[in-house]
């Protein structure tokens, strides 16, 4: 029973695969989008505009850290997906037991160092005098979570490298429905505030990250490691690190941007804040596919790098490229009929005048960062394919190009053109990393094409 959960991504048409490797990472993905969404909104209608915007100016930092963590996790499931390619189960094993020993010890280091610099992050980010409490109390809860977050996302990450994309995805409903619950409970009922929604969000989280772990140790015949497994060694640790920390880094160099960002965005007001924040979690939603493609290519990538298929790998750029497109012309679409009224789920009717214009504000954010899809699209897919092949480091630089070009429009723009900059700040981003990845990703191409037969011909 446990084999037959696995999925082999190396053989069969790339489009029919890559479908059905993303539609439940992608039902995952909005499942956890709307136990956040569930946060803020049920922030936004009980608790008001400045709890609302209190979590909403923690996002950029919440990216910095938790996008660290996420990135860390996908990458170290990269050599696990390739071993997994390879069939060399062996070392397959090695690299999930030296994952936990990595998972640990990042997890003490990152929660430790955040919780304790919560206060100066926040004051560093210009964070507004009238939501600063909420927002301390809120991302302090977020940062005593990072274990957890290293949790689901190690073992979902590990599930995934086999090809069981659907199981996780079972999981993070359970959780999120959970989620739902205990927001309720803890904001309305026991009166916590936005530090409610936090633990709300922890626990959920939790559930989900014990959920796979007894999965993987059960159903998971390949996946038992024995005592020889979890020595750690160095050369695994110094491979997982050469692919995990890179797109750590990434992650955390584009939050960098994200955070230039929001901290001009803070220095325009709280109507601002909470207008960027509704438009965000609303993108967030409706970027979903794009980060389900990502994921999908990193384990697809993965895969057939390690089964020497490198023509496949060319194959299935072009069949997600094509899924990116058609998406984001509907995803666009769905912003122009009906953005204005998802947003109205993160804002309360009763708080007076202001209303009309966040919600102005956020379709402006939100129509133009839709327009741009396409761009975002290609960041996703080839940058996580570039991964997956092994060229992690070089990758990195698309984050450095992205935090320039949010830099320059936080530090020259913002200033100049307000509120209308910081809504091409996303679009620049994604067209200057993109600038940088198409090309790299032939470059790695021919790399790995002429590595590979190499040899072959000795």
């Amino acid at each position: 029973m446990a084999k037959s959960t696995v999925k082999d991504l190396t053989t069969g048409s790339p489009m029919k695969l890559i479908l059905g490797f993303m539609l439940p990472l992608l039902l995952g993905m909005l499942f956890q989008q709307f136990y956040n969404m569930v946060d803020t909104a049920i922030v936004g209608q009980f608790l008001g505009i400045d709890a609302l915007a209190g979590v909403g100016s923690t996002g950029s930092i919440n990216f910095l850290v938790l996008g660290f963590v996420q990135g860390v996790c996908i990458g170290f499931a990269i050599p696990v997906a390739q071993q997994f390619g390879s069939k060399d189960l062996e070392a397959m094993r090695r690299y999930v037991g030296n994952t936990i020993w990595l998972a640990v010890i990042f997890a003490v280091v990152l929660t430790t160092a955040t919780c304790l610099l919560c206060s100066n992050i926040l004051t560093w980010m210009d964070t507004p005098d009238d939501v600063f409490r909420q927002a301390y109390d809120y991302i302090f809860v977020i940062f005593l979570g990072i274990p957890v977050t290293f949790l689901y996302n190690i073992l979902s990450g590990i599930i995934r490298s086999v090809g069981d994309s659907k199981t996780p995805l079972y999981f993070l409903i359970i959780s999120s429905l959970l989620n739902v619950g205990l927001d309720v409970f803890m904001i309305v009922v026991l009166n916590m505030g936005v530090s409610g929604a936090g633990w709300a969000t922890v626990i959920s989280q939790l559930v989900s990250g014990i959920l796979c772990l007894v999965y993987m140790i059960k159903r998971f015949d390949i996946l038992r490691l024995r005592r020889s497994d979890l020595r750690p060694d160095k050369y695994y640790i110094g491979r997982l690190c050469g692919v995990g920390i890179p797109m750590g880094l990434q992650y955390s160099i584009t939050a960098i941007g994200s955070i230039l960002i929001q901290t001009a965005v803070n220095g325009l007001g709280s109507t601002y804040v909470a207008a960027v924040t509704a438009g965000s979690k609303v993108s967030q939603l409706l970027c979903c596919p794009f980060d389900a493609m990502g994921s999908t290519m990193a384990t697809y990538g993965g895969q057939n790098i390690g089964a020497g298929k490198v023509d496949r790998v060319k194959k299935g750029l072009a069949a997600c490229s094509l899924l990116g497109i058609c998406y984001s012309v509907i995803g666009f679409l769905i912003i122009i009929f009906a953005g204005r009224s998802i947003t109205m789920l993160f804002i309360n009717d009763t708080n007076g005048g202001s209303i009309e214009e966040i919600l102005d504000l956020a379709r402006q954010f939100l129509l133009i960062n839709g327009a741009f899809y396409i761009p975002l699209a290609f960041v996703n897919i080839v940058r996580f394919l570039i991964q997956g092949m092994g060229f992690s480091q070089i990758a990195i630089f698309a984050g450095v190009f992205e935090m320039v070009a949010r830099g320059i429009v936080a530090l020259c723009l913002v200033p100049v053109l307000g509120f209308n900059a910081v809504c091409f700040a996303n679009p620049a981003a994604w067209i200057f990393a993109d600038c940088f990845l198409i090309p790299l990703f032939f470059w790695c191409y021919r790399k790995m094409k002429w590595q590979f037969c190499r040899a072959e011909h000795g």
